[in-house]
């Protein structure tokens, strides 16, 4: 157990995640629950609380039907970063939390600094459904002394969304195969996506990908080891590859590739809609988050965006959340239950339909890409399909305690400046280690 020093560092780290915001998205049958019993015959009412879309909302009418005397109270939180920040102030008041808390991959590693004010879901049977999910999925939710203080909603393998109109302006190709070959299929490289990257920006005048950020995070997942080693100790000032990489994302966001977006906002979606950039990095989650902000700028389907099964770099995994039962609950096995439930791979099922993440769960994964459903919204692509092969080669990366923290709030302002043009890559580089001295601790 870590408690003394863990809710210590926690109000340090409840100042720093203020300044933090990020998105994320995101079961066999329903008899999967962990303890396959019938709800408590006394009414309960069951708090939840998740963030960004996660698409549980008819799910919710479902479980209350066939559980007569549950009633479930939602709170959607918009952000990640903002989700995370209302965790930790209520962890470290020691009251507040809901029943189910939604905990995300990028401050998971936060939350097995204090995983003892949570519950061990083995205590309701997590070990008779551990087969439901990835091995490393169901490994992420299991802290230093193996409990089990989460069940696995989605993952986020990530693939290639495209305009197909800016891409036929620009005489690129259009057909998503065809986009695949274009930056090497299965052998994607980075050094060739900023090849076409500076063809298409010299062609058009335009960017070639909205911010940095979001390529800057993929570029680092990518790594065997990120911003932590995987014994738990800082990665990042003598990292010599990482340094590599943000060198060569700064040279092309200053050649002119990057549109210099905000980062979730995009002028209210009229980025995706008016030809402000043709690419964007789009696991499974974000499918959503694009075509909400398409539709919130004006556009539809015939706007033109499409989903190709390549990925500069290769396999990589970004976000994916986990349903988790604070020790404050006073309904524990009603709430362990009811996560199960949601994790299960019927109900991951309905998840990705509704908000198109890609599940955690074996089962639903292969039911999904067996589908093969077009997806009317990006060009009739087969999405589901899709991301069921990107997720093939994807390896859990170890997180640390700020991994977040770092991802955000220190390499975040210096990835601003270079999309704004205000600095030079040896500038960004020293501003991020700069804030990384100043925010984040040293373990």
């Amino acid at each position: 157990m870590k408690t003394p020093r863990s809710l210590r560092g926690t109000a340090a780290f409840v100042a720093a995640a203020a300044l933090a915001v990020t998105v994320s998205g995101c079961g066999s049958s329903s008899d999967t629950s962990a303890s396959g019993s019938d709800t408590a015959s006394e009414s309960v009412e069951l708090t939840v609380t998740t963030f960004g879309t996660f698409g549980y909302d008819d799910l919710y009418k479902k479980y209350e039907s066939e559980h007569p005397g549950v009633t479930i109270k939602a709170t959607n939180i918009d952000t990640g970063g903002n989700a995370r920040t209302d965790a930790f102030t209520k962890i470290a008041a020691g009251s507040g939390l809901a029943d189910i808390v939604a905990v995300e991959e990028g401050w998971l590693g936060s939350i097995m600094e204090v995983s003892d004010q949570f519950v061990d879901l083995r205590d309701f049977g997590a070990d008779d459904i551990k087969s439901n999910w990835l091995d490393w999925k169901y490994a992420q939710g299991t802290d230093s002394n193996g409990r089990v203080i989460g069940y696995g909603t989605d993952i986020g393998p990530t693939g290639l969304c495209y305009n197909t109109k800016l891409f036929k302006e620009a005489g690129l190709p259009t057909d998503r195969d065809e986009v695949a070959k274009l930056f090497g299929g299965d052998s994607a490289t980075w050094d060739k996506y900023f090849e076409v990257g500076a063809e298409y920006t010299k062609k058009t005048g335009k960017g070639w990908y909205d911010q940095s950020g979001f390529l800057w995070n993929s570029m680092v997942n990518q790594l065997s080891e990120g911003y932590y080693k995987a014994d738990g100790t800082l990665n990042v000032a003598e990292n010599a590859e990482l340094k590599s990489r943000f060198e060569q994302l700064a040279s092309a966001t200053l050649s002119g590739q990057s549109a210099g977006q905000t980062q979730w906002d995009w002028g209210k979606g009229k980025a995706f809609v008016d030809g402000s950039f043709a690419t964007f990095t789009c696991p499974g989650w974000m499918l959503g988050v694009v075509k909400g902000q398409v539709e919130a700028g004006g556009g539809d389907a015939s706007t033109g965006w499409d989903f190709a099964d390549v990925f500069p770099g290769g396999a990589t995994n970004w976000g994916g959340s986990f349903l988790s039962v604070p020790t404050t609950s006073k309904h524990q096995k009603e709430a362990a239950e009811l996560a199960a439930w949601l994790t299960a791979p019927e109900q991951q099922v309905a998840q990705s339909d509704a908000a198109g993440t890609f599940p955690s769960t074996v089962k639903a994964a292969e039911e999904i890409a067996a589908k093969a459903t077009p997806n009317e919204f990006f060009n009739d692509a087969p999405t589901g399909a899709i991301l069921a092969k990107r997720a093939q080669g994807v390896k859990a990366q170890f997180k640390g305690p700020q991994d977040s923290v770092i991802q955000e709030n220190v390499f975040g302002p210096a990835l601003v400046q270079l999309d704004q043009k205000k600095t030079d890559a040896a500038g960004a580089w020293d501003q991020a280690l700069k804030l990384l001295d100043e925010l984040v601790v040293n373990n």
